[in-house]
């Protein structure tokens, strides 16, 4: 698994434990037919996660997402979805690659859509 893959399965994580610690949205899910499981599984494959990535992104992503509420977020047509600014074409990836970079302007992982 790529860092790329691994920090968007991490930052799904994290809104689905957002969305689990709110009893108004379990029951809403329970109400539409999900299984809603124990938040004990998503800490675990939170943790293996973690675990599998540079500690140098993990700390990059939770200082993200503890300031922005996202660890990650998406640059379409050289705008980062975050801060709104235009970064520099020198900014983007090669094509065919997908890479995670850090925003200029907001310092928010990045991730080419």
């Amino acid at each position: 698994m790529s860092t790329l893959d691994a920090l968007i399965e991490l930052q799904d994580l994290d809104q689905f434990a957002e969305m689990f610690a709110d009893p108004a949205n379990v029951s809403r899910l329970r109400r539409l037919g999900y299984a809603v499981e124990k938040r004990e599984g998503l800490e675990r494959e939170r943790e293996r996660l973690v675990g599998s990535l540079e500690r140098r992104w993990v700390v990059l992503y939770e200082r993200s997402l503890a300031r922005y509420g996202r660890g990650l977020t998406a640059v379409r047509a050289r705008v980062c979805q975050g801060c709104f600014i235009t970064l520099p074409t020198s900014a983007a990836p090669p094509p065919g690659e997908a890479m995670v970079h850090l925003c200029e302007g907001c310092a928010r992982l990045l991730y080419w859509a």
